[in-house]
């Protein structure tokens, strides 16, 4: 069993929580990790090069590889340096983690577009600009693997996080695409959906579930997408707490109406409709 090891890594997001904890076991496992990050707070105010230097003078000191990077996500410019920091210290590249993040919670009443579209800017236009920028990469060499970090606020929803959810679900579709897309490269794509005590996580779950979610439980099955040997590609699992478990869309058999329903016809056959006593894995019906 290869693992990771000898692969160059970039993890986004890796100055702290669970960003930390990939880039750590990545590397005691032999892979050799760009420590991206950008230094702000968890509301993606402030920069500074301390959170991603800590990451790697502890990784050093262990005996593992990495270097540090402290570019933003969110921009073209941005993920291109991240990955020119990569192919320049080691001349390679083989996979992504999509971790950088930030929260900005407020209720729905209370959502203000500078707050939406920050979300949205990093957390989807930032997995979008570092996807974009290992593509050419990893479809050169015919392999490469990008773990996206999508939440249970983006598959089944959560209070006071609009912005968070809808960005999250949004990298479900991406990876979706992106899957079959890479599927002739070489190139595997996978979301994780971790529950994890960081700060991210500090105040939005109370401090007896947080207790029981450690980080060290997301870094391995995080690390296995990585690998060569790992077959999957286009699945999202939630990770946390000794728990890892497969998610998807299902379907029922449904209705099909011989021509336009009434309204009338709709509402007698709604249950049908609804009905998810017995359901199947849907499938994209055009695809």
């Amino acid at each position: 069993m290869a693992g990771v090891e000898g692969q160059v890594v970039i993890v986004t997001g890796a100055g702290g929580g669970l960003g930390r904890e990939y880039a750590l076991f990545l590397a005691s496992v032999g892979a050799k990790v760009v420590v991206n990050d950008l230094g702000g707070g968890r509301d993606g105010s402030g920069a500074g090069t301390a959170m991603a230097d800590e990451v790697v003078a502890e990784i050093r000191a262990a005996g593992g590889d990495a270097v540090a990077n402290y570019d933003s996500v969110a921009t073209e410019e941005g993920a291109a340096a991240i990955v020119a920091t990569a192919v320049g210290a080691y001349g390679a590249l083989h996979g992504l983690v999509n971790n950088a993040g930030i929260l900005r919670d407020m209720s729905f009443s209370k959502m203000t577009t500078d707050a939406w579209k920050l979300l949205q800017s990093v957390h989807l236009d930032g997995s979008y600009h570092m996807s974009k920028a290992v593509w050419p990469h990893f479809r050169a060499q015919g392999f490469g693997r990008i773990v996206m970090a999508t939440s249970t606020s983006g598959l089944f929803g959560n209070f006071g996080q609009a912005n968070y959810g809808a960005a999250k679900a949004g990298l479900v579709g991406l990876t979706h695409t992106l899957a079959i897309e890479g599927a002739r490269d070489g190139v595997q794509v996978n979301a994780i959906a971790p529950m994890a005590a960081t700060r991210m996580t500090e105040d939005v779950a109370p401090s007896e579930l947080l207790d029981k979610l450690p980080p060290a439980f997301v870094a391995p099955v995080v690390t296995y997408l990585l690998t060569e040997e790992c077959a999957e590609s286009g699945s999202v699992f939630v990770v946390g707490g000794g728990q890892t478990y497969r998610v998807a869309q299902f379907q029922n058999a449904g209705v099909t109406f011989p021509e336009p329903p009434s309204l009338r016809e709709v509402s007698a056959r709604w249950s049908e409709i609804s009905d998810l006593s017995e359901v199947t894995i849907g499938v994209n019906p055009v695809g």
